[in-house]
């Protein structure tokens, strides 16, 4: 009878807590019993440890009553990354691998029937925590796939170790006199350059300079912004170059938004520090969309994170995944709760809308008349709620741009030249502020914003004869804060504060 005990971690939200794989081997019927909240996945690790094995040419213990617990048993596992830790608590358990060389290693990893290790999820997250871990006092080293160590090597001061094969950890393991003397690969992370220049470019979008404007000034401080219009007259195309305009993420912003991106299986080294777009289609799920799910995975707003969410055709969604919005685009954060368990993502994403007037596309068109009747308008654009439009900070009509624009050469500002200042302004705000206006509480806005006493009083009497409510009252005078920086002005003017106003009202909806 032997015990063998080997770590790895399970994956909670974007925790990466230690589990504990306990193997027993005990004389009795031949059975090989698997426990510890294991979902089906981890369940049927048995048959890929059992074949990777004997197909390794490795000894499986058939005449033994083989018991796994995974611990701590109150916390759900799931996906097939314990089959590498399974497969070396049998190794360790019949004396094939030396117990004391598992101590300060942790072990995740899928088998394919032949021994490979496949990637797994949640590479990044894992790495994070060992990291925290190492920094209060741990000293473990984690070993992965090697496609998954590459990924995980992101993380600056952990322990990581990739292989290839079954074969490969088992080597390295083996007691003194009985291995090959190869010892494990240190895992080393090579990132990519961003090319920014790989993205589509604002210039080659005619004419639409109040659209283009309005973008820059969400860019430069980081706000929400929907377009509407007719079809046909760029949105979608200004939406596309949206993150061409801003700048590269920092390392720490980079790191959070692969984590996720990791979480889901998403992650794309050739990608490291640029903005991710995520564009779901509008019969998007509210699950979908904030996430969800058993166990709970993040949705488009946390794959989003440092990011861009762009939802076209914004009054097809369905009604409850667009009120789920209204929280994280408050809180830049998302809690998913079940009755066992409770879950928190990240979600700071800018929100890029686009829309039609009304269903048939030409409400207030001067070009083409519009067929639907004001029952109908107000029926659609009342699929957007007050609430959450009252959370949007920028919003811009983008009309029908006439033939002669059409066919003139592409003029205004490059990707490039708008990048610069939109660049230019975040740093005013972080040198100010440490954060994007955006972001700013009413105490830390009311600190930040320095306005004109003309420039407060008429906005004051907007908000008053516009019947807006406080949170409006306070994303005006945000924006207008960034329109400022823009300007590389300290003090908020009246024009400032007029060109603010003027994004609050493309759309009155019905109540």
């Amino acid at each position: 009878m032997s015990l063998a005990i080997v770590h790895s971690r399970a994956l909670d939200g974007l925790k990466a807590p230690e589990v504990t794989v306990e193997v027993h081997l005990a004389n009795g019927l031949p059975s090989f019993t698997l426990v510890g909240l294991a979902d089906t996945e981890v369940k049927e690790a048995r048959e890929r440890v059992r074949a990777a094995l004997s197909n390794s040419g490795l000894e499986f213990p058939f005449n033994k009553r083989i018991t796994v617990n995974l611990a701590p048993a109150d916390l759900p596992k799931e996906s097939g990354r314990f089959d590498l830790p399974i497969a070396l608590g049998i190794l360790a358990a019949m004396g094939h691998v030396d117990p004391a060389k598992l101590l300060d290693l942790e072990f995740a990893g899928e088998l394919s029937l032949g021994g490979e290790l496949r990637p797994v999820r949640g590479a990044l997250p894992m790495a994070l925590a060992l990291q925290r871990d190492r920094a209060s006092g741990g000293v473990r080293g984690l070993v992965l796939p090697q496609a998954s160590a590459a990924e995980a090597a992101l993380v600056e001061g952990a322990r990581l170790f990739g292989a290839q094969h079954l074969l490969d950890v088992v080597d390295a393991l083996r007691p003194d006199g009985q291995g090959s003397g190869t010892d494990l690969v240190r895992a080393r992370a090579t990132l990519p350059v961003c090319s920014p220049e790989a993205l589509p470019d604002l210039r080659e979008v005619k004419g639409q300079s109040a659209a283009k404007r309005a973008l820059e000034v969400a860019a430069a401080g980081g706000h929400s912004a929907l377009m509407v219009g007719p079809p046909g007259t760029g949105k979608s195309m200004l939406a596309q170059r949206f993150p061409g305009l801003l700048p590269p993420l920092t390392q720490d912003e980079a790191l959070e938004s692969a984590a996720v991106l990791s979480l889901a299986g998403h992650f794309d080294a050739r990608r490291w520090s640029q903005r991710v777009m995520r564009s779901p289609h509008h019969t998007a799920s509210s699950v979908a969309l904030v996430g969800g799910g058993s166990p709970p995975r993040p949705g488009e707003i946390s794959l989003a994170h440092h990011g861009v969410l762009f939802l076209d055709e914004l009054p097809e969604f369905p009604r409850a995944a667009l009120e789920a919005l209204r929280e994280p685009l408050e809180t830049g954060h998302i809690t998913i709760s079940r009755a066992a368990r409770r879950h928190d993502f990240p979600a700071r994403f800018q929100l890029i809308g686009a829309m039609n007037p009304c269903p048939c596309g030409h409400f207030g068109n001067p070009i083409k008349a519009c067929r639907c009747t004001p029952d109908q308008v107000g029926r659609y654009q009342s699929r957007l709620s007050g609430p959450l439009l009252d959370r949007i900070d920028v919003q811009v009509d983008v009309p029908m741009v006439a033939p002669e624009v059409l066919a003139r050469s592409p003029d205004g500002d490059t990707s490039a030249e708008v990048g610069k200042r939109v660049a230019m302004a975040r740093d005013r705000q972080r040198v100010r502020q440490g954060m994007l206006n955006a972001d700013l509480s009413p105490m830390l806005l009311e600190q930040h914003a320095q306005a004109q006493a003309a420039a407060m009083a008429f906005l004051q009497t907007a908000c008053t004869r516009l019947g807006w409510s406080g949170r409006a009252f306070h994303r005006v005078l945000k924006l207008a804060r960034t329109i400022a920086d823009l300007a590389s002005e300290d003090s908020i003017t009246q024009a400032h504060v007029a060109e603010a106003i003027q994004y609050r009202r493309v759309l009155q909806p019905v109540a």
